[in-house]
Protein backbone atom coordinates (compact mmCIF):
# COMPACT_ATOMS: atom_id res chain seq x y z
CA UNK A 1 0.00 0.00 0.00
CA UNK A 2 1.54 3.17 -0.80
CA UNK A 3 2.01 5.81 1.95
CA UNK A 4 0.51 9.22 0.31
CA UNK A 5 2.55 12.39 0.51
CA UNK A 6 1.34 15.40 0.97
CA UNK A 7 2.22 19.03 0.77
CA UNK A 8 2.45 22.53 2.61
CA UNK A 9 -1.01 23.48 1.08
CA UNK A 10 -2.82 19.92 1.71
CA UNK A 11 -1.55 19.73 5.52
CA UNK A 12 -4.73 21.80 7.10
CA UNK A 13 -7.16 19.49 5.29
CA UNK A 14 -5.39 16.28 5.49
CA UNK A 15 -3.75 16.52 8.88
CA UNK A 16 -5.55 19.57 10.94
CA UNK A 17 -8.97 19.17 9.94
CA UNK A 18 -9.00 15.35 10.15
CA UNK A 19 -11.92 12.93 11.91
CA UNK A 20 -9.36 10.23 12.20
CA UNK A 21 -5.99 10.39 14.36
CA UNK A 22 -3.30 10.87 11.58
CA UNK A 23 0.34 9.14 11.62
CA UNK A 24 2.73 11.50 9.69
CA UNK A 25 6.35 9.83 8.62
CA UNK A 26 8.33 12.74 8.24
CA UNK A 27 10.92 11.88 5.41
CA UNK A 28 13.73 13.20 2.71
CA UNK A 29 14.64 11.56 -0.74
CA UNK A 30 18.26 11.48 0.29
CA UNK A 31 17.68 9.60 3.85
CA UNK A 32 18.65 6.07 3.83
CA UNK A 33 16.96 4.99 6.99
CA UNK A 34 13.82 6.32 5.37
CA UNK A 35 13.89 3.66 3.06
CA UNK A 36 14.67 1.26 5.31
CA UNK A 37 11.90 2.20 7.65
CA UNK A 38 9.25 2.48 4.49
CA UNK A 39 8.01 -1.34 4.36
CA UNK A 40 7.17 -1.03 8.13
CA UNK A 41 5.13 2.30 7.34
CA UNK A 42 3.19 0.78 4.25
CA UNK A 43 2.60 -2.28 6.58
CA UNK A 44 0.99 -0.23 9.30
CA UNK A 45 -0.97 1.85 6.87
CA UNK A 46 -2.44 -1.67 5.69
CA UNK A 47 -3.22 -2.37 9.51
CA UNK A 48 -4.94 1.04 10.23
CA UNK A 49 -7.14 1.60 6.66
CA UNK A 50 -10.59 2.90 7.86
CA UNK A 51 -9.20 3.62 11.85
CA UNK A 52 -6.16 6.34 11.06
CA UNK A 53 -4.42 8.29 8.39
CA UNK A 54 -0.86 7.34 7.00
CA UNK A 55 0.52 10.02 5.24
CA UNK A 56 4.44 11.39 4.39
CA UNK A 57 5.88 14.78 4.89
CA UNK A 58 9.07 15.54 2.50
CA UNK A 59 11.24 18.28 5.04
CA UNK A 60 12.51 19.68 2.09
CA UNK A 61 9.35 20.12 -0.44
CA UNK A 62 7.51 21.63 2.98
CA UNK A 63 10.59 23.11 4.82
CA UNK A 64 7.73 25.46 6.67
CA UNK A 65 6.33 22.46 8.19
CA UNK A 66 9.12 20.78 9.26
CA UNK A 67 10.25 24.41 11.03
CA UNK A 68 6.83 24.78 12.73
CA UNK A 69 7.14 21.12 14.30
CA UNK A 70 11.10 21.17 14.57
CA UNK A 71 11.95 18.02 13.04
CA UNK A 72 15.38 17.62 13.74
CA UNK A 73 16.10 14.42 11.89
CA UNK A 74 14.46 12.32 9.67
CA UNK A 75 12.96 9.60 10.14
CA UNK A 76 10.53 11.25 12.58
CA UNK A 77 7.13 9.93 13.36
CA UNK A 78 4.08 12.55 14.63
CA UNK A 79 0.76 11.77 15.42
CA UNK A 80 -2.10 14.45 15.42
CA UNK A 81 -5.22 13.92 16.79
CA UNK A 82 -7.65 15.91 17.18
CA UNK A 83 -5.76 18.78 14.78
CA UNK A 84 -2.40 19.04 17.16
CA UNK A 85 0.39 17.10 17.53
CA UNK A 86 -0.04 14.55 20.58
CA UNK A 87 3.00 12.12 20.02
CA UNK A 88 5.99 11.62 18.46
CA UNK A 89 9.13 9.80 18.10
CA UNK A 90 12.33 9.27 15.58
CA UNK A 91 14.32 6.60 14.01
CA UNK A 92 13.85 3.37 12.25
CA UNK A 93 10.61 2.24 14.27
CA UNK A 94 9.14 -1.26 13.81
CA UNK A 95 5.53 -1.81 12.67
CA UNK A 96 4.50 -2.45 16.54
CA UNK A 97 6.06 0.65 17.27
CA UNK A 98 4.66 2.42 14.92
CA UNK A 99 0.76 0.93 16.54
CA UNK A 100 1.77 1.83 20.26
CA UNK A 101 2.52 5.23 18.99
CA UNK A 102 -1.05 5.58 17.56
CA UNK A 103 -3.14 3.62 19.64
CA UNK A 104 -4.32 5.63 22.15
CA UNK A 105 -5.85 7.55 19.96
CA UNK A 106 -7.63 5.16 17.67
CA UNK A 107 -10.85 5.46 17.48
CA UNK A 108 -12.47 2.21 20.01
CA UNK A 109 -15.71 0.07 19.82
CA UNK A 110 -18.42 0.51 22.51
CA UNK A 111 -17.40 -1.31 25.16
CA UNK A 112 -13.63 -1.76 25.01
CA UNK A 113 -11.18 -1.87 27.87
CA UNK A 114 -7.45 -2.23 27.66
CA UNK A 115 -5.20 -4.28 29.42
CA UNK A 116 -4.03 -1.63 31.98
CA UNK A 117 -7.78 -0.20 32.53
CA UNK A 118 -8.72 -3.78 33.17
CA UNK A 119 -6.35 -4.21 35.76
CA UNK A 120 -6.62 -1.28 37.77
CA UNK A 121 -10.77 -1.73 37.46
CA UNK A 122 -9.96 -5.42 39.29
CA UNK A 123 -7.62 -3.84 41.74
CA UNK A 124 -10.68 -1.06 42.78
CA UNK A 125 -12.92 -4.17 43.12
CA UNK A 126 -15.66 -2.55 40.32
CA UNK A 127 -15.27 -5.46 37.47
CA UNK A 128 -15.03 -9.03 37.58
CA UNK A 129 -13.71 -10.65 34.68
CA UNK A 130 -15.16 -13.66 32.96
CA UNK A 131 -12.84 -16.39 31.05
CA UNK A 132 -15.08 -17.28 28.01
CA UNK A 133 -12.37 -19.95 26.50
CA UNK A 134 -12.93 -23.56 26.50
CA UNK A 135 -12.28 -25.48 30.31
CA UNK A 136 -9.01 -26.48 29.49
CA UNK A 137 -7.25 -23.16 28.70
CA UNK A 138 -9.07 -21.71 31.86
CA UNK A 139 -7.69 -24.65 33.78
CA UNK A 140 -3.99 -23.78 32.42
CA UNK A 141 -3.74 -20.14 32.97
CA UNK A 142 -6.61 -17.03 33.60
CA UNK A 143 -6.80 -13.72 34.54
CA UNK A 144 -6.64 -13.78 38.59
CA UNK A 145 -10.54 -13.65 40.13
CA UNK A 146 -12.07 -14.64 36.55
CA UNK A 147 -15.06 -16.67 36.48
CA UNK A 148 -15.32 -19.06 33.64
CA UNK A 149 -18.13 -18.72 31.49
CA UNK A 150 -17.46 -20.26 28.09
CA UNK A 151 -18.77 -18.56 25.31
CA UNK A 152 -21.75 -20.45 23.83
CA UNK A 153 -23.09 -20.23 27.15
CA UNK A 154 -23.10 -16.58 27.74
CA UNK A 155 -26.42 -15.64 25.97
CA UNK A 156 -28.08 -18.17 28.41
CA UNK A 157 -26.35 -17.33 31.53
CA UNK A 158 -26.88 -13.34 31.49
CA UNK A 159 -28.89 -13.17 34.66
CA UNK A 160 -25.59 -15.12 36.55
CA UNK A 161 -23.50 -12.85 34.42
CA UNK A 162 -25.23 -9.80 35.58
CA UNK A 163 -25.43 -11.04 39.68
CA UNK A 164 -21.51 -11.06 39.93
CA UNK A 165 -19.45 -9.22 42.35
CA UNK A 166 -18.73 -6.25 40.16
CA UNK A 167 -19.42 -5.05 36.38
CA UNK A 168 -18.55 -8.18 34.05
CA UNK A 169 -15.77 -7.72 31.46
CA UNK A 170 -15.69 -10.61 29.15
CA UNK A 171 -12.29 -12.07 27.87
CA UNK A 172 -10.94 -14.92 24.98
CA UNK A 173 -8.14 -15.86 23.63
CA UNK A 174 -7.20 -12.91 21.23
CA UNK A 175 -10.37 -10.45 21.65
CA UNK A 176 -12.16 -11.11 18.71
CA UNK A 177 -14.74 -13.44 19.90
CA UNK A 178 -15.39 -11.70 22.97
CA UNK A 179 -15.35 -8.56 20.81
CA UNK A 180 -18.45 -9.80 18.87
CA UNK A 181 -20.59 -11.41 21.87
CA UNK A 182 -20.00 -8.12 23.26
CA UNK A 183 -21.87 -6.77 20.07
CA UNK A 184 -24.45 -9.05 20.02
CA UNK A 185 -25.46 -8.23 23.62
CA UNK A 186 -25.11 -4.66 22.77
CA UNK A 187 -27.50 -4.70 19.89
CA UNK A 188 -29.82 -6.70 22.16
CA UNK A 189 -29.88 -3.86 24.75
CA UNK A 190 -27.95 -5.88 26.98
CA UNK A 191 -24.18 -3.93 27.12
CA UNK A 192 -21.07 -5.64 28.46
CA UNK A 193 -17.56 -4.66 28.30
CA UNK A 194 -14.86 -6.74 26.56
CA UNK A 195 -11.11 -7.11 26.99
CA UNK A 196 -9.56 -5.42 23.72
CA UNK A 197 -6.82 -7.64 22.51
CA UNK A 198 -8.48 -10.31 24.55
CA UNK A 199 -5.98 -12.87 27.10
CA UNK A 200 -2.93 -12.90 24.70
CA UNK A 201 -2.92 -8.69 25.33
CA UNK A 202 -2.74 -9.40 28.81
CA UNK A 203 0.19 -11.55 28.84
CA UNK A 204 1.81 -9.08 26.32
CA UNK A 205 1.09 -6.20 29.15
CA UNK A 206 3.03 -8.95 31.57
CA UNK A 207 -0.01 -8.45 34.05
CA UNK A 208 -0.32 -11.14 37.04
CA UNK A 209 -1.62 -14.47 35.76
CA UNK A 210 -3.02 -17.33 37.95
CA UNK A 211 -2.29 -20.47 37.47
CA UNK A 212 -3.25 -23.90 39.55
CA UNK A 213 -0.55 -24.90 41.92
Amino acid sequence: MAVPEISEQEFEREVLRSELPVLIDFTATWCGPCKTVAPEVEAIARELEGKAKVVKVDIDRSKRIAATLRIQAVPTFMVFHKGRPVAADQGVLRRNQLRELIEPFLPRAEGAIRAAELAQLIQEGQVVPVDTREGGAYGRAHIPGAVHIPLEEIEGRLAELHMLAGAPVLYCRAGDRSKDIAAKLAEEGVPVAFLEGGFLAWEAEALPIQRPD
